[in-house]
């Protein structure tokens, strides 16, 4: 008995001189980053640089379209995530004190934010420097029937196509969507980018519209909306918007990543021009690495005043932001201090409203700013890539826990 309890006390102390040996050569595991948060700290309006240059008064029409939907929705409806940004009933009175005022009056503009509202610095677990990128409204050529010169068809949304939105089934997927079709009562994922360009929905009577150039209509869809210039005689000429439908479920992969892992453009170079301009000078590759993107867009035809953003109002130039809506709130002002995209030397401070969202705009700290159409409009968004931080202006009625 005793030789036993010797032998027993001998081995485990051995086992720990052992475990204390190895643990003390072998590498520590890094600590794993939290999980991604945002954090709001109060600030004034004396903290937002640039406060006072900036001619608010273009923000206001992109409220006033908020405020609308708003208006639409039960007073004790959350407004955000977590009800981040309060409640519908919190914006009621500032909504209402909206439509009265002038016109183009910065003055009167910024009087009413100050009055009304608090802001709140964004972080991500407190970090507050995040990426700012920046989209449009594309234009190509066109044609609604079938021509040789127009080969690239753009699909509506097919009927079998099922977009699920994850927030409805658990918290913890707020923000998070998938999409595919049903098969023998379960959902399975849809055609990618490379099935659909193959021809996996030819015939299916889906074709809304047939453009001249496939990096074009590949843009088209990284953008989410445009407008196509109909130069067929049949078409009666003129012009034709189109704006999302749908997606394939698929996750969206940038293809600049992919060009600076083959060595084709450094990270430095990366922009929609260099792209672009490294795809028409390949055309032999071209197809393959915008298949590296299996995400695929399909879109409806727009009327009215500009493309709807996924909050479901139409974006203002200039004005409306692309965020992450698994932690931000849709129609809550923000102001925006980051790099200006056509001038280093300068920076880039306006007011915006978040509008909408996008399949690379992801985390607390990221934006994309909706530029409108045209030549600069596709060169700014086409450059931007700018750090920078942002701030939430908020009811004074809603209440933000401390640390956010």
């Amino acid at each position: 008995m005793t030789f036993h309890h010797r032998t027993g006390f001998s081995a485990i102390a051995l086992f720990g001189a052992v475990a204390l040996l190895f643990s003390a050569c072998a590498p520590k595991e890094e600590a794993k980053p939290p999980p991604e948060a945002l954090t709001l700290t109060p600030l004034s309006f004396a903290d937002l640089a640039g406060w006072r240059s900036d001619p608010v008064a273009q923000a206001v029409p992109a409220l006033a379209r908020s405020c609308a939907r708003f208006k639409t929705q039960p007073k004790d409806r959350a407004v955000g995530p977590g009800g981040v940004a309060g409640t519908i009933g919190d914006w009621q009175a500032p909504c209402a004190q909206l439509a009265d005022l002038p016109p183009g009056d910065d003055a009167a503009a910024r009087a009413f934010f100050e009055a009304n509202f608090t802001p709140y610095a964004a972080g991500n677990n407190g970090t507050r420097e995040g990426l700012f990128t920046g989209y449009y409204e594309s234009e190509l050529e066109g044609s609604r029937k079938p021509d040789p010169a127009y080969p690239v068809p753009l699909y509506r949304r097919p009927a079998d196509l099922v977009m699920v939105d994850l927030g409805d089934f658990s918290d913890r997927w707020k923000g998070e969507r998938t999409a595919g079709r049903v098969v023998d009562g379960k959902l399975k994922p849809y055609e990618d980018r490379a099935a659909i360009v193959a021809g996996a929905l030819k015939g299916k009577g889906l074709e809304l519209v047939w453009v001249k150039d496939p990096i074009g209509a590949f843009f088209l869809q990284i953008q989410g909306s445009g407008r196509i210039r109909l130069a067929n005689e049949g078409d009666g000429g003129g012009e034709m918007r189109v704006g999302y439908a749908g997606q394939n479920g698929h996750k969206y992969v940038a293809i600049g990543k992919e060009l600076i892992e083959r060595g084709a453009l450094k990270r430095e170079e990366v922009s929609l021009q260099t792209i672009r301009d490294w795809l028409l000078a390949h055309p032999d590759q071209a197809a393959a690495v915008m298949n590296v993107n299996p995400s695929y867009v399909f879109f409806q035809p727009l009327s009215g005043d500009g493309p709807n953003g996924a909050q479901g109002v139409a974006l203002t130039p200039g004005r409306s932001l692309a965020v992450d809506s698994k932690f931000m709130p849709y129609g809550v002002p923000v102001w925006l201090d980051a790099e200006d995209p056509l001038d280093a030397g300068q920076r880039l401070q306006r007011l915006l409203v978040a509008q909408d969202t996008g399949g690379a705009i992801r985390g607390p700290v990221r934006g994309d700013v909706f530029w409108g159409h045209g030549p600069e409009a596709e060169q700014r968004a086409g450059v931007m890539k700018s750090r920078g931080s942002y701030a939430l202006l908020l009811p004074k009625s809603v209440k933000v826990a401390a640390g956010g």
